[in-house]
């Protein structure tokens, strides 16, 4: 699986949960929204995260 910015936005988006987890992140560790994007990729939906069927979901894989 592959990290794509436009899907981690939408399920951002979709989540409230997750639009709080990003806040925190990007104040927590003063990261840019880029970079905490990637680390919540990182830790709630790649390698079998809370988030990864959702994710999956927003973008089928194409045949």
């Amino acid at each position: 699986m592959k990290f794509m910015k436009s899907q981690m936005k939408q399920l951002i988006k979709e989540n409230n949960e997750l639009q709080q987890r990003l806040r925190e992140l990007m104040e927590e560790h003063g990261l840019e929204k880029n970079f905490a994007l990637k680390a919540l990729y990182h830790s709630e939906v790649a390698e079998g995260g809370k988030y990864q069927l959702d994710y999956q979901e927003l973008d089928p894989p194409k045949s």
